[in-house]
């Protein structure tokens, strides 16, 4: 009660002061009584652009608009020195996969039990110790709809003893010796085939493992291929597939008879098999490719030749080279060596290896010391392991495992994933959405540059001198605006895209005629706010005084109507974008393989895209609408606040 009354003196009490203070101003005079503070209380003077920039600051939407803006651009154009990308990228193996970020996640049931890992394309399959089959990475096919980690129903937890994969099939041994495959069949990769296989070149899985059993004890090694298996049992090599997978795999039926005892292992690249033998000797179905060489002693030498006199305990292979660890416990490398794997690091040399393994564009190996060395492409992080200490690696197609003796997991690095997926070249979704963007940005900013130039100049001198110059320069304005934009702006940019120029200079005409073509509107709306200002006072003050006409047309008009050159410029900003996007996926823009937003969405403008894989063209499409969204209510609430005549933000 005593707050409330103290509440309710207060009160009145200020009603008091308040009509005391009336009184006094009414026949005393406010200038006699009132302090400095009190006479601008009411009033404080503030420029007409802080009072445009609080207005804007109220509004929530446009703060959210300008804030997101400015990260998009901060993405676009600082987020290439973080993302680099590759104009020639092409990776069959890693197209069209699925937004994930699990192509590195061990199962947690797995980390301390490995007993094996293998990995092809974009999903690895690994067995632990306690004969568990598990599965991490992108397993669905999208466009088949089939998925990998479901498991056939004679796959149980702790019956598979082995297990590999391609790129569009999984095999695994069980502890009853069962050849267990599932994914796709069309070409022999698994169970008995269905089509004519002397027509089309099909090796089919011999019977023996489609309808009856292996001793599993028996199994040395199994491998897969891009469309082919090879197991080996007891020292005998059964390969089965699609010929056309390597180019000596069509031979291999005719020597059989040498693949029936003593094999050790198969290994497979992207063109040959190779055969390791009980007896250290390597052997290539259908003879040697003669032209590979390897380096001994900084001499070349035939790897024939070299693999007679040399024995070799184990080989691996990456998407074009075969490795071999020879007995002396150094490394050899053959073959088409793009990624760098024939770049052995000297520590190699000066180190007995003892195991080796190979990715799609990597080779790991582990020395005798325990030291885990790693060469090859670094693309994805997968070399990152180089200096650890393990006493085995595994390699998946991008990624590395190093594991310790009892099979508990140290580290992994390499591809973790894409959180936008991949497009039907293999190319990372999110890389080239940055890339693009920042070229979208580029010509979209360019474009409102030269036509807001051409506009200003136009509109000001029209607008200011009047009569024959303006009646000049709107005719001409009217004929630019008669122009259909479109199909014009399509029809230049194909005659340049025609022309013997080099891309960058295609892609700076292009931003050139964007601004070329779109002045029109800008300048019309300059010239009739010059035309209202040169009627005012300080316009004929100046002219008294002798100011030349051309000062006072862009020195003391022109700033007036500022805010309407900076309102104009950020929709037509948007409208830039939309309009390269629109010459791009119509494919007279930017060329590709050089993203940008329009040209991804015509990239993906198919039925099979569209229904399959929907991130191609929803992140593309998201980002391009997140950027018009907000520059244009950005545009629209500068308009508002600052329009001199509204007498309230709206």
């Amino acid at each position: 009660m005593a707050d409330k009354n103290t509440g309710k003196e207060k009160s009145g009490s200020s009603v008091f002061k308040t009509l005391w203070r009336w009184i006094k101003r009414m026949f005393c005079g406010a200038s006699k009584e009132l302090s400095q503070e009190d006479i601008f209380a009411v009033e404080k003077l503030e420029s007409p652009s802080k009072l445009a920039v609080k207005a804007f600051f109220r509004r929530k939407l446009a703060v959210v608009a300008l804030v997101v803006l400015v990260l998009l651009f901060m993405l676009v154009f600082i987020g290439p020195l973080f993302f680099p990308m590759e104009l020639s990228f092409n990776d069959a193996n890693q197209a069209n996969i699925a937004p994930t970020m699990s192509m590195r996640s061990v199962p947690s049931g797995m980390k301390n039990n490995i007993k094996s890992i293998h990995g092809y394309a974009n999903f690895t399959l690994g067995v632990s110790n306690d004969n568990t089959l598990y599965v991490w990475g992108s397993a669905k096919d999208s466009l088949s709809k089939l998925d990998y980690s479901e498991f056939p129903e004679e796959i149980k937890e702790g019956n598979v003893i082995a297990a590999a994969t391609g790129r569009d099939h999984v095999i695994a041994i069980t502890t009853d010796g069962r050849v267990i495959g599932w994914g796709n069949s069309d070409l022999g990769q698994y169970g008995a085939y269905k089509g004519n296989a002397e027509n089309d070149n099909i090796t089919e899985m011999p019977a023996e493992l489609v309808n009856g059993t292996i001793d599993a004890s028996k199994v040395q090694s199994l491998e897969c291929g891009y469309q082919a298996t090879a197991l080996v049992v007891d020292g005998k090599a059964y390969i089965w597939g699609n010929k056309n997978t390597c180019k000596n795999l069509k031979n291999y039926e005719e020597s059989m008879d040498e693949f029936s005892k003593g094999v050790e292992k198969i290994c497979f690249t992207n063109y040959y098999a190779f055969a390791l033998m009980s007896n250290g000797t390597v052997k290539c179905p259908g003879g040697y490719f003669g032209s590979v060489k390897v380096t001994e002693n900084g001499e070349r030498v035939k790897l024939a030749q070299y693999l007679k006199k040399h024995k070799v305990v184990d080989i691996t292979a990456t998407k074009n080279c075969f490795v071999f660890l020879m007995e002396d416990g150094q490394v050899l490398v053959a073959g088409s060596a793009e990624s760098g794997e024939n770049e052995i690091p000297d520590a190699v040399k000066s180190e007995k290896i003892v195991s080796i393994a190979g990715g799609s564009q990597h080779v790991v190996a582990v020395g005798e010391s325990g030291r885990v060395y790693a060469w090859g492409s670094n693309f994805y992080g997968q070399c990152d392991v180089d200096g650890m200490t393990a006493s085995k690696v595994y390699a998946g197609a991008y990624q590395t495992y190093a594991v310790d003796e009892n099979g508990k997991l140290l580290g992994s690095a390499g591809l973790a994933g894409y959180p936008f997926g991949t497009d039907g070249n293999g190319r990372d979704t999110l890389t080239r959405i940055i890339h693009g963007g920042k070229m979208t940005m580029t010509i979209g900013a360019v474009a409102v540059i030269v036509s807001s130039i051409i506009a200003v100049i136009v509109g000001c001198l029209s607008g200011y001198f009047g009569g024959w110059v303006d009646m000049v320069l709107m005719r001409v304005t009217e004929i630019f605006s008669a122009i259909p934009f479109l199909p014009f702006a399509m029809m230049l940019s194909y005659i340049f895209t025609k022309k013997p120029i080099d891309e960058n200079t295609k892609i700076f005409i292009i931003m050139v005629i964007l601004g070329l073509l779109s002045w029109t509107g800008l300048a019309r709306m300059i010239r009739g706010q010059v035309l209202a200002e040169r009627e005012k006072e300080f316009v004929i003050s100046a002219k008294a005084m002798g100011v030349r006409e051309k000062r006072i047309a862009f020195k003391h008009i022109l700033p007036n109507v500022v805010s309407v050159i900076l309102v104009s410029m950020t929709l037509d900003f948007a409208g830039c974008l939309l309009t390269e996007s629109s010459l791009s996926y119509l494919g007279f823009g930017v060329q590709l393989p050089r993203p940008t937003w329009g040209n991804m969405l015509n990239g993906a403008n198919n039925s099979v895209v569209i229904q399959n894989y929907w991130w191609q063209w929803l992140f593309p499409a998201l980002f391009l609408s997140i950027a018009t969204i907000c520059i244009n209510i950005i545009g629209d609430t500068l308009r508002d606040v600052l329009d001199p005549k509204s007498s309230q933000e709206k």
